[in-house]
């Protein structure tokens, strides 16, 4: 009994919320529902612009990536340059898929949105996505000729994967690393720590050679305009495996585990036990 009333004495002094749940996870909790819905109630022209220019943001770090590698050879300098696409992302508040799975889910699970928002997002982002670093990467491919053999060599490296289970964990891990990665940019204000969180997303994920649909196809479509022996049929049965795993990646390893953490707090907005307006004042306090 003792040891109960220790407990509830102890998570008094870290947090003023009577929803018994730190201040920290509180603040998480509302910082997540309020900009999930906002992504999940987008009109149609707003989601279509941002997921395209998710594509576009991610070009300008394939285009950084590629100068790199040819430079130095370095897969490891040219994940950091990478970086600069992820970076661009969060400066001009673009989509990309598996970017924020947290965000949606946790609005949905507080009442704020519903699955079909959920579906239209996410596909809308990956096929915007996609005709954005189509756009880009035929215009890599036009204005830079002499960097067609590192495009290339890059792309048939993403489809020649040994073996089932490898190519599964690559999918699993670069979904992972890139929610995480916006996950901990949402977390600080400072610019420098984003920036430095941006390169160093980048380097895991190009210079371990993860797999990222919407990511790698820039680089697959740009190889195939640049005349790579890479068909249509090859590039789909390759992103029918990568896609689904990155999902899994980014759910499963990453967002699922932070919903378990604010559940209380969602259960407390859906239920109506608490609006969102006053959570909001509780968290400002």
């Amino acid at each position: 009994m003792n040891d109960g009333m220790n407990e509830e004495a102890q998570r008094e002094r870290l947090g003023h919320s009577d929803l018994d749940i730190e201040d920290a996870l509180l603040d998480e909790a509302v910082n997540t529902v309020v900009t999930g819905a906002e992504r999940l109630n987008r009109r149609w022209p707003e989601l279509i612009v941002t997921g395209f220019f998710g594509g576009v943001d991610v070009g300008l770090g394939i285009l950084a990536m590629v100068l790199v590698k040819q430079a130095t050879g370095s897969d490891i300098l040219a994940g950091m340059a990478f970086g600069v696409g992820l970076l661009a992302l969060k400066l001009a508040h673009s989509e990309l898929f598996t970017e924020e799975f947290l965000l949606p889910l946790n609005a949905v699970i507080a009442g704020q949105g519903t699955w079909l928002q959920v579906l239209r997002l996410w596909s809308v982002s990956l096929v915007t996505n996609l005709l954005g670093g189509l756009g880009f990467g035929w215009l890599i491919v036009v204005g830079l000729p002499d960097y067609h053999g590192t495009i290339i060599d890059s792309a048939v490296g993403y489809l020649d994967q040994p073996s089932l289970p490898v190519m599964i964990a690559l999918s699993l891990l670069a979904g992972a690393t890139i929610t995480l990665s916006t996950r901990m940019q949402q977390g600080t204000s400072d610019d420098v720590v984003a920036a430095l969180t941006c390169m160093i997303s980048g380097l895991l994920v190009i210079g371990l050679g993860m797999l990222h649909g919407a990511l790698n196809a820039i680089v697959i479509f740009a190889a195939m305009l640049a005349g790579a022996d890479i068909s249509v049929t090859d590039f789909l049965a390759w992103f029918a495996v990568v896609i689904p795993f990155n999902m899994l990646g980014g759910l499963v390893i990453i967002a699922l585990p932070r919903v378990a953490r604010t559940r209380r707090v969602l259960k407390a907005l859906r239920t109506g036990r608490i609006s969102l307006e006053d959570l909001e004042r509780e968290s400002s306090e």
